[in-house]
């Protein structure tokens, strides 16, 4: 459990130092993308292994209605990170598509894992896009997307989501965490 926590930890931290220590992030210039991607990956990694590591409690398992549930979820969550890369209509209607994206997937992973590290990793995911989402409201007013929003985008943004939601229903499949019941 613990490389998990740690995972969730240097995750958040390389996303929030941007915000909490400005100065020094631009103080760095470009190498400081390197080193936030690189934290990124290697935040992904340990959540990956410690989870896969990781014991603990179950409060509740999966459920025909709730995996039908995640499901939708999944498939909305995929859609706001699309149109938060295609500045389409919704992404001028929201603030953060993608942050709110993260959130929605966090939410709908822990509607059907109802497991200690379940727990951590997509609650303290949502917790890091919650944070995130306040941090960045207070320190500036993000620029919204202004028509026009043409069609193609936004059929674009749906056909892109439904493929790229098959791939990762794949995915889950193939890594023996069936998406479909």
């Amino acid at each position: 459990m613990l490389l998990l926590i740690l995972g969730v930890l240097v995750w958040s931290g390389a996303h929030l130092f941007k915000r909490y220590a400005p100065d020094a992030r631009a103080a760095m210039g470009d190498k400081g993308r390197g080193l936030v991607a690189l934290l990124s990956f290697a935040g992904i990694a340990l959540m990956v292994i410690g989870y896969k590591m990781a014991d603990g409690a179950v409060l509740w398992g999966r459920h025909p209605a709730t995996v039908g549930i995640n499901n939708l979820l999944m498939l909305f969550s995929v859609y706001l990170f699309a149109v938060s890369g295609m500045k389409t209509w919704l992404a001028s209607r929201i603030r953060h598509p993608m942050l709110t994206g993260v959130k929605v997937w966090a939410l709908a992973h822990l509607l059907v894992n109802g497991d200690v590290p379940s727990f951590v990793l997509f609650g303290g995911l949502l917790a890091w896009a919650v944070i995130e989402v306040i941090v960045i409201n207070r320190q500036a007013r993000p620029a919204k997307a202004v028509g026009p929003f043409p069609v193609g985008k936004e059929i674009g943004a749906v056909v892109g989501s439904v493929i790229v939601y098959a791939v990762i229903a794949g995915a889950h499949t193939w890594l023996g965490y069936p998406t479909f019941g």
